[in-house]
């Protein structure tokens, strides 16, 4: 078994944060694991783009096939759409409907919706306010990773919130807590 997943955002978002909590589960439980990142335009504003490999047998490549992603997760609608070459043709797309407009000629968010909706299993949720309704404003990373749980096969919710735990222990027992309040904000989300 083996899950292709694409990451996808822009600088600050907190994209890298999702594949190591993904990459922590998906170690946890002795898969393999592929990363490929392309973070040096990662400042506030630029695009960031992570591959992430999983599978119970050897993996040989960290690149993602076009056409043999199983998820696109995207904290950025626009950024999910580069991506859907690389979609499979039963892939998912998770993103987030709030536009980080960082260019002067930002496509209108009617034909991103537009295009979004061609491509047949996508989840759309407002992260940010999500993670709003939870008190944790800066978490909408934590609410869009709950969200692509719904979805990710391999690995189960739980093993998410123990990722949560490891990567932000050192940050205190706070953070940890309101990152976990908005994975299961998105996963319930997602369910709905």
């Amino acid at each position: 078994m083996k899950q292709d997943i694409i990451l996808c955002g822009v600088g600050g978002q907190g994209i890298l944060s999702i594949a190591t909590i993904i990459g922590w589960a998906a170690l946890d439980q002795n898969l393999h694991l592929k990363q490929a990142e392309v973070h040096g335009m990662s400042q506030r504003g630029g695009d960031v783009q992570s591959n992430l490999r999983i599978s119970d047998t050897d993996i040989h490549s960290d690149l993602i096939p076009r056409g043999c992603c199983d998820l696109i997760i995207s904290l950025e609608p626009m950024e999910a759409l580069r991506y859907v070459p690389y979609l499979a043709p039963d892939g998912w797309i998770i993103t987030n409907t709030e536009p980080f407009v960082n260019i002067p000629n930002y496509p209108e968010m009617d034909a991103v919706n537009a295009d979004l909706d061609r491509q047949g299993n996508v989840i759309r949720l407002d992260v940010d306010a999500l993670a709003k309704e939870v008190k944790s404003p800066r978490s909408a990373n934590m609410v869009l990773l709950g969200a692509a749980a719904s979805v990710l096969k391999m690995l189960p919710p739980e093993l998410f919130e123990r990722g949560i735990q490891h990567v932000f222990a050192r940050k205190g027992e706070e953070i940890v807590n309101t990152n976990i309040a908005a994975f299961r904000a998105g996963l319930q989300a997602a369910k709905k």
